[in-house]
């Protein structure tokens, strides 16, 4: 890739946003040597990485990279050989701790079904190596102390250290707390000097303890002695302290060995996590960004819809469609320096560069970019004062050596084609060039502000004319670019808005010729008829996607009608035939009671008899009662606006809108409107207005919040935001006090945590534990 067009399109900057978005050196060092590439399957493949990397975040809201470091000197040194430092060896532990948490990560969302089979198949890769990780552990603390757990030996030495120290303290304790010892010493304290335990003692009395003098004080008034009765405490002190750093050298080179049997599956994880740290670090930059994955092509061809220069202010920044190598090769912006030209040179540029180097683009979904060989870029002032070349030289340069590598797999960008010289000459001189260049099968965008090569856009196939918008109301361009419309000057208008008199503008227009105002008209004709057209096309999309809405609820509606229609029938069927079957029933028992009646009497049935069991058959047909109820006319109501009602026909509630005619209302069912004639309506109710009060979520009684929150384990970032979550559910449940375990480690996570409750409004004071509560450890806050 060209490295001046890098420079030229400010790709640096690009990669210095990007480097933000790494957890650790590794993958901020991969950022730093980003650089575009012209190998198409290369791309593809790191475009799906990408892809990968953002569906995991879109996913799971963060990844585990917390604690990964730089060790691939640290093995190299060790594999030869070397002693490694506690502090060291801590890093290769917590690395090899990071690589585990994250192969566990990408295993749970594999197993859940999620495919990312690159992610996927880099874990794989990654070596477990407990064997390593458990001993350093187990040996050095998170400060980078070798713990007296480490050995035996380390053990009982430090445990004779402690014993030792007590009883050197303990000696010179007494000494000093004597009553001639305040007159002989400078200060009652107990200092060391040269690792050794010494008082201070005034100079006049330098023989009265005897011993060794170690060191003075500036003035030279106090001597820091070594008590004759001490000595021999102090050298076995001495002794002991000797023995233990060889103890702990023994131990840090038996630790630093284990590593080095080690430190190709070391160097090798490093290498794998370092992708996968930039490969999130790229997926984080483009969620930034509000940015996407092109579709890529090897054709040449660009489709880049609503595309974004990414180091724009998002909020000021100006989205524009860019179509190239489709219909048209070449583009030629043209009209007066408004600004908006050298941006959308640099627009196309950049997100060209940045597709190339596997990043997301500010563009929408379904943007297309190309994979070129070579961007060439001419932008911006290179006047050259070393150099003593002119802006029209310095130019001129750069296009030489552009028109020397050229090809048909080349993205060129020319930024006032020509300018710095006669007009005539150089639009003359800027036509030339982009015939070579468009010749040479190269895509092409080219910035001027010639208007000879307006008619150069339409006399050439393959060229298009584009222009960026000017607001001649604002006297400010828009940003927005025109493609099919060439620019035209708006110096007569401008004027006009300043208050120029209109007589020298009238003036001023019998100057120009016919040609040129005819085109200049043509162009003021074209640009309302496209202001026009966008506007309509805009009015016409919304209709159309209010229509599809409707139309989906409709057949939605439609379909849950006729599902609860025949849900009713099948029910109402099935009571019915339960009725009849009880009917027939209760009418056999009737019957059968008659029967024995006129067996009994003789057929003598009397009629009080009779009277009863018409009754009882009576009762066992409720359905034609309860058909005959139905069928009863309601009672005739004045129906008016907003009654809610019954479509009897589609068995449907709904209110009424107005009245359209002498016997139909519109009614609303639904989001459905519809004529229904008045006999198939019932009244059921004119609704009141209803208060919408706004609802409260409150925790009840029984929610519980623990006194203490553990952060051990925890990454920066997710950790921050458990406190955050944890500090107000304790200020919701009353506590006065509350305790922060987040342990000692590298600090950062203990200065992270208090420095967000320092800045907490509710939190009066924190402090560190008590020797029971955890030490620093763990912070205690005190709430207001």
């Amino acid at each position: 890739m060209h490295h001046k067009a890098l420079k030229t399109l400010e790709f640096n900057k690009i990669i210095e946003q990007l480097s933000t978005f790494a957890s650790s050196s590794l993958g901020k060092d991969k950022a730093a040597r980003l650089a575009p590439s012209s190998d198409f399957e290369e791309v593809i493949r790191l475009h799906e990485e990408t892809d990968e990397a953002a569906r995991i975040i879109r996913l799971r809201g963060n990844v585990p990279l917390g604690g990964i470091f730089d060790i691939k000197p640290h093995a190299k040194r060790a594999q030869i050989g070397g002693m490694l430092s506690p502090s060291e060896l801590n890093e290769i532990a917590s690395t090899i701790r990071a690589g585990r948490i994250l192969v566990k990560f990408i295993e749970e969302m594999v197993e859940n079904g999620t495919e990312i089979p690159r992610t996927a198949s880099y874990m794989d890769s990654i070596i477990a190596l407990p064997e390593l990780e458990r001993p350093i552990i187990q040996a050095i603390s998170d400060t980078g102390e070798v713990m007296d757990s480490a050995s035996d030996k380390l053990k009982s030495l430090r445990t004779q250290l402690r014993t030792n120290e007590s009883r050197v303290r303990e000696r010179l304790e007494s000494m000093i707390r004597s009553s001639s010892a305040q007159k002989m010493l400078s200060d009652a304290i107990i200092t060391i000097r040269n690792d050794r335990f010494v008082i201070p003692v005034k100079q006049e009395y330098r023989g009265a303890y005897g011993g060794i003098i170690h060191d003075q004080s500036s003035s030279g008034q106090t001597l820091f002695i070594e008590p004759q009765s001490i000595v021999d405490l102090n050298n076995q002190l001495h002794e002991i302290r000797i023995k233990e750093q060889l103890e702990v050298e023994r131990i840090l080179l038996e630790l630093s060995a284990l590593a080095g049997e080690h430190a190709s599956e070391l160097i090798s994880n490093v290498g794998i996590l370092a992708v996968l740290d930039f490969m999130f670090a790229k997926a984080r930059y483009g969620h930034a960004i509000k940015g996407s994955m092109p579709k890529l092509n090897n054709d040449g061809r660009i489709k880049f819809f609503k595309a974004r220069h990414p180091l724009i202010d998002p909020n000021e920044v100006v989205p524009n469609d860019i179509l190239l190598g489709e219909d048209f090769t070449s583009i030629v912006i043209t009209g007066p320096n408004t600004g908006g030209k050298t941006v959308t040179l640099k627009t196309v540029g950049l997100c060209t560069l940045m597709a190339q180097a596997g990043l997301q683009i500010p563009v929408l979904d379904g943007s297309e970019a190309a994979v070129f060989d070579d961007v060439f870029a001419d932008i911006g002032d290179e006047q050259s004062i070393e150099q003593s070349l002119s802006t029209f030289s310095s130019h001129m340069v750069n296009i030489v050596e552009i028109l020397k590598n050229v090809n048909y797999r080349s993205l060129v960008l020319f930024d006032e084609l020509g300018a710095g010289t006669d007009p005539q000459e150089g639009a003359a001189l800027a036509m030339s060039i982009l015939d070579k260049v468009y010749e040479r099968g190269a895509r092409v965008i080219a910035t001027t502000h010639y208007p000879e090569l307006k008619a150069y856009g339409y006399n050439r196939e393959g060229v298009i004319n584009a222009s960026v918008e000017f607001n001649v109301e604002t006297l400010s361009p828009t940003y927005k670019l025109l493609i099919g419309i060439p620019g035209r000057s708006n110096a007569f208008e401008i004027s006009r808005k300043l208050g120029l008199d209109e007589k020298v503008i009238h003036e001023a227009k019998t100057y120009i010729g016919t040609e040129t105002n005819k085109v200049e008209n043509m162009i003021a004709s074209l640009e309302d008829s496209r202001r026009n057209a966008e506007a309509e096309q805009e009015e016409a999309a919304e209709l159309l996607k209010d229509a599809e809405r409707i139309h989906k609820d409709l057949q939605k509606q439609m379909a849950e009608y006729y599902t609860r229609k025949d849900e009713l029938a099948e029910k109402a069927r099935l009571e019915a035939a339960e009725l009849v079957n009880k009917a027939k029933q209760e009418a056999e028992a009737i019957i059968s009671d008659l029967r024995q009646l006129r067996l009994e009497k003789n057929a003598e049935v009397k009629e009080h008899e009779l009277i009863d069991a018409r009754k009882r058959l009576e009762d066992a047909a409720p359905l034609s009662k309860k058909t005959k109820k139905a069928a009863a006319p309601a009672k005739k109501r004045e129906f008016a606006e907003g009654d809610e009602v019954k479509v009897l026909t589609f068995d449907q509630k709904g209110h009424l809108i107005e009245k359209v005619s002498s016997n139909e209302w519109l009614v609303q069912i639904g989001i459905m409107k519809m004529k229904v004639k008045e006999a198939s309506l019932e009244y059921l109710s004119t609704p009141k207005p209803v208060e919408t009060k706004p609802l409260a979520v409150v925790r009840g009684k029984d929610y519980h919040v623990s006194l203490e929150l553990d952060l051990r384990g925890e990454r920066y970032e997710n950790a921050l935001a458990r406190v955050e979550k944890y500090i107000d559910d304790a200020l919701l449940a009353g506590y006065p006090r509350v305790s922060i375990i987040h342990g000692k480690g590298t600090g950062a996570l203990r200065q992270g945590v208090q420095e967000y409750l320092k800045n907490h409004r509710s939190v009066k004071k924190i402090r560190f534990g008590e020797a029971g509560e955890g030490g620093s450890g763990v912070t205690i806050v005190e709430f207001k």
